[in-house]
């Protein structure tokens, strides 16, 4: 009998890897079926029903309704601002990184091997520690509690320029950028003549930066004053907070609704790009 071996198409079988996964995807799926659950339910219940289960009424559509009206629809204006910190920001972040990953990785010149180490330095730096130097140059420039100072900060992302850098270098051949330049191509049509071949990695790129910039916490929360100007994520923890200020009203059905509303975007770009961004993961790791 011949001795069947593993492969992508005939894996083989580990019951504690398998048992290692099941931990893990129970452990992802939790905290969003007790998002999802309590979304379904009132103020009331809240509190006095189990929190991984249903309650006795099913209050998911008031509740999304009651979010998108309540403090005459601020929800929705908090959605507007981080849909625009995301467009400018992470797309200004990822076409930034594109062309610079593009250039380290096609040209040479000098200082080029500092500048690779700069930015694998800068990877090491989490943007938590350059939040508040942040905050004293913009507030010395007259930018904070404005939409510049959420946008200018995310357009650097050091990590996006690496994860280019490596793909441009692995996945596009040199002789094809030659025979570009052979037909009197130049540089800017040269590039968009092997753009294709960055599409996965640019996608990539895009929902690092989206979901990181969607999701940003710190910078905004001490960049902005202005409730008009909060996104999502300072938003939603002011009416989380205000159940503990004199006089406020506690909406937690209303925080938790607004938070299953807010991942339902970043979900959705997930599934539409899968094929996308899983191809620009494992493009890095190939040899082009």
């Amino acid at each position: 009998m011949s001795r069947a071996y593993a492969s992508p198409l005939n894996p083989r079988k580990s019951l504690p890897l398998s048992a290692i996964a099941g931990i893990a995807v129970i452990y992802t799926v939790i905290p969003l079926f007790w998002l999802v659950v309590n979304a379904t339910k009132t103020e009331d219940e809240l509190a006095t029903t189990f929190g991984l289960w249903f309650g006795t009424s099913f209050a998911l559509w008031d509740n999304v309704v009651e979010t998108l009206t309540y403090q005459d629809g601020i929800f929705l204006g908090w959605f507007w601002n981080t849909l625009v910190y995301v467009v400018l920001g992470a797309g200004g972040a990822t076409l930034l990184a594109v062309l610079a990953g593009y250039a380290l990785a096609m040209y040479e010149f000098r200082g080029k091997k500092i500048v690779l180490a700069t930015v694998l330095a800068a990877v090491a730096v989490p943007g938590a520690a350059l939040a508040v130097p942040t905050f004293l140059l913009f507030s010395e420039l007259g930018i904070t509690n404005t939409p510049a100072a959420v946008i200018l900060p995310s357009l650097v992302a050091p990590f996006s320029l690496y994860l280019m850098w490596a793909l441009a270098r692995d996945a596009i051949p040199v002789e094809l950028l030659e025979a570009a330049r052979i037909d009197g191509a130049g540089e800017g049509r040269a590039f968009l003549t092997v753009a294709s071949l960055l599409a996965p990695g640019t996608v990539t790129v895009l929902l690092f930066n989206v979901v990181a910039t969607w999701n940003n916490y710190f910078l905004p929360l001490i960049m902005l004053r202005n409730p008009d100007l909060y996104p999502l994520t300072i938003g939603l923890t002011s009416w989380n907070n205000q159940a503990a200020t004199v006089g406020g009203d506690a909406v937690y059905n209303l925080v938790i609704t607004g938070s299953l509303l807010t991942i339902i975007p970043l979900i959705a770009a997930f599934l539409l790009l899968q094929r996308y961004w899983q191809a620009g993961l494992a493009a890095g790791s190939v040899k082009g």
